[in-house]
């Protein structure tokens, strides 16, 4: 952002802010960020070598590890020699029972039988009594040194028993063991890291054959535990099969069977063949029954004579053959009655003859009439007898089934009892013949051998990843201390804070040129510098508007701001087109005399200022420039500065001088600055850049107007970068330099 200085109608200056220019932020953050991180890249790349150093040392100085690996190969299922029930099947390699195996790898028990087989709680990195922490070797060290000084747990000497050195090389051993699933395989590989290539090669083969140790023996405690309770389970089963067979004979006894079976198909024989002959004995007994009914009915009706034209009766061949006679003697009667008188022997005969048949028919008829009757008896009689017998046989079936059913219930559960029983005795008999046998389903396929390179530390990794870490370290603590920094670091920076208008920005001088800065404008070595000091003289000219200021102040807020510098450039480059005045006013650290190569003890402004010297005796030349210097540094350089002498020789200096320049001490170190700038017709505030904080900028300045001091701009001094929006070229460096004066 840029401004003008503008003088108002009393007088006083307005600054004038122009709008900002619209520029692309995401640019402009990332030319700022990098600005910043290229004006601190000393910073950077000392914590970049720091740090990387450190990573070198500290990976030099590491104890190489080597990573020892066994694989196995573990089945999710497995042959076993004892079944007792149908298992479901395993899950797949990937599922809780491989994470059962690693875990049971990685057990107390597996560990302990290595440590043990391997003598391991004496080796030097996992017996604790071997290896003691560089924290306890400092304390024991301090305590020895001055035992009253350190708590008394410093000097005591921690001892370790067999037991407790134990557990502790196990869980040290523990803590160095990981177990991984290769892939989605059956394989499982056991990895140990140690320092001893040889011993952790053994580590790792002694934990594979501990977790196969372990699962034999499991898998034999197993066998021997089955067949102590099959022996138990045999004995009760034993006793219950005895049981059930007694039962049973018991039954058979009691109800006198033999062959339930035999019996029960004679019984359904009878049976079947009863019913058949009780369906005849029922139809004969419907037709005696229906002919017995007929006769009944024909009797009742008092017709002894129809009873010849009853179906059974016509139907029986005696009455046929009775009717045939009584018809053939009918005939002759029939015959002779035609022929003889009813008194004639022969038809008396044949009368005679014809009742004799017609008593013969009524007498055969009632025969069979009461033939009849006791058919129809007999054929009921019949019926009732078969009935029985088919009921009687029913029931015995009945009872015989009932029987069955019982000895059938009896017989199953003996035969149950039975199957048990021999199905635990062949188990029994298995188990006993295999008790030794044992059927793994786990194998060692790659047994563990020493390694040859070590796998940590990784040097060229942890070098890289430590620079890498180092160098965002830098660039986090350079930022950081940029957000941190409340200083000004840029015209704008000034020009928002204080609304003053920034007559300078002074770049920083390069290093070899800075042992001649006072003098940098006359020798020209760095061109960028003399055109900053150029472009603060046009400015101070161009406030040359209505009025002249000629006066001049130049003050910064604490010493080191490079006033004093900027003072002595300033005048130089002014007196090349007026007449100009340096003044050293600051009484009480000056330092012009030295910086321009004058005489230090030369009569100054002191001796002027106290009556003892005049103008004349005061003033130095350098070609075109008056110097008056301090001279000797007086006991009262604050009542020298306020007295009227002073506002003297400046009427004096405003009349023979275009421009008189006062270089003056810090306004926030003594009051003497507030005193000369009320004086002043013009103040030139000098800011070092990234230095001076803007609190205590503002707090000056607003003392200082306090005051009346009539405050022109500002100078940004030394600045690292270029100005935002501003181009680094070397336009300048193709000025000639100036000749010496």
């Amino acid at each position: 952002m840029s401004q003008i200085a503008v003088r108002n109608s009393q007088g006083g200056v307005a600054p004038w802010q122009a709008a900002p220019a619209l520029e692309d932020r995401d640019a402009l953050d990332s030319r700022k960020l990098w600005r910043t991180l290229w004006r601190r890249r000393a910073m950077i790349l000392g914590v970049f070598a720091v740090g990387t150093a450190a990573a070198v040392i500290y990976a030099l100085n590491m104890t190489p590890t080597y990573r020892s690996v066994t694989t196995l190969v573990i089945e999710p299922s497995g042959n076993q020699v004892i079944t007792f029930q149908q298992t479901p099947d395993r899950p797949d390699p990937n599922s809780d029972y491989l994470q059962t195996q690693m875990g049971l790898i990685q057990s107390r028990e597996v560990a302990e039988r290595a440590v043990r087989e391997l003598d391991l709680s004496h080796h030097e990195e996992l017996d604790p009594r071997q290896k003691q922490s560089r924290l306890s070797k400092i304390k024991a060290q301090l305590s020895n040194w001055h035992a009253d000084w350190f708590p008394q747990s410093w000097h005591q000497e921690l001892n370790y028993t067999e037991q407790q050195a134990f557990n502790s090389a196990v869980m040290e051993l523990r803590q160095r063991t990981s177990v991984t699933v290769v892939g989605k395989s059956h394989l499982v590989s056991i990895g140990v890291t140690m320092a001893d290539a040889e011993t952790g090669a053994a580590t790792a083969n002694a934990l594979a054959q501990g977790y196969l140790a372990s699962r034999q023996n499991s898998q034999q405690q197993e066998s021997l535990t089955a067949s102590r309770w099959m022996n138990t389970r045999m004995v009760e089963l034993r006793t219950q099969l005895q049981q059930a067979e007694s039962k049973l004979q018991a039954y058979r006894d009691g109800q006198g069977l033999v062959d339930v079976g035999g019996v029960a198909t004679i019984t359904a024989n009878e049976l079947a063949r009863t019913s058949d002959r009780l369906v005849d004995a029922r139809r004969e007994r419907a037709d005696a029954q229906s002919q017995y009914r007929q006769v009944q009915g024909l009797l009742a009706r008092g017709g002894n004579l129809d009873l010849s034209s009853v179906p059974a009766v016509i139907n029986n061949p005696v009455i046929q053959q009775f009717q045939a006679v009584a018809a053939t003697a009918q005939a002759r009667v029939d015959e002779y009655s035609q022929r003889y008188g009813d008194k004639h022997p022969q038809m008396v005969a044949a009368r005679s003859e014809l009742q004799a048949a017609q008593a013969s028919l009524r007498s055969q008829v009632g025969q069979v009439v009461a033939g009849l009757q006791h058919n129809y008896q007999l054929a009921q009689d019949n019926e009732n007898s078969l009935r029985s017998s088919f009921n009687s046989n029913k029931q015995e079936i009945q009872d015989i089934s009932r029987k069955e059913f019982a000895l059938r219930e009896l017989q199953r559960d003996v035969d149950s009892n039975r199957d048990v029983y021999n199905t635990f005795m062949t188990k029994l008999r298995e188990t006993m013949a295999t008790a030794d046998l044992v059927s793994g389903n786990a194998r060692v396929v790659d047994p563990a051998i020493a390694p040859l390179f070590p796998t940590t530390p990784r040097k060229a990794i942890l070098v890289i990843l430590a620079a890498l870490l180092s160098l965002i370290a830098g660039c986090a603590i350079a930022l950081l201390r940029e957000a941190l920094n409340n200083s000004f670091k840029n015209s704008a920076d000034v020009e928002r804070a204080l609304q003053l208008p920034v007559l300078s920005v002074v770049p920083l001088l390069k290093r070899r040129n800075r042992s001649r800065i006072h003098r940098q404008f006359e020798r020209n070595d760095d061109a960028a510098f003399a055109e900053a000091v150029r472009t603060l003289r046009t400015g101070v000219m161009l406030n040359d508007d209505d009025v002249r200021r000629k006066t001049l102040v130049l003050t910064s807020t604490t010493p080191g701001e490079g006033k004093t510098t900027l003072a002595i450039n300033l005048a130089g480059a002014m007196a090349r087109v007026e007449r100009v005045l340096l003044v050293e006013a600051d009484l009480r650290r000056p330092k012009v005399a030295t910086n321009l190569g004058l005489d230090a003890h030369h009569i100054g402004l002191a001796e002027l200022l106290a009556g003892k010297a005049g103008v004349d005796d005061c003033l130095q030349s350098i070609g075109s420039l008056d110097v008056i210097c301090a001279g000797e540094m007086p006991y009262n350089p604050q009542e020298l500065l306020a007295s009227t002498r002073m506002q003297t020789f400046l009427e004096w200096a405003r009349h023979r001088y275009d421009r008189v320049i006062l270089d003056t001490p810090a306004s926030q170190s003594v009051s003497d600055a507030a005193l000369l700038c009320g004086m002043a017709d013009s103040v030139i505030y000098v800011i070092k850049s990234e230095v001076t904080s803007m609190p205590l900028v503002r707090k000056s300045i607003g003392q200082l107007l306090q005051t009346g001091a009539p405050i022109t701009g500002v100078v940004l001094n030394q600045v690292s970068r270029p100005e935002p929006g501003q181009r680094r070229d070397h336009y300048y460096d193709y000025l000639p330099a100036a000749p010496a004066q």
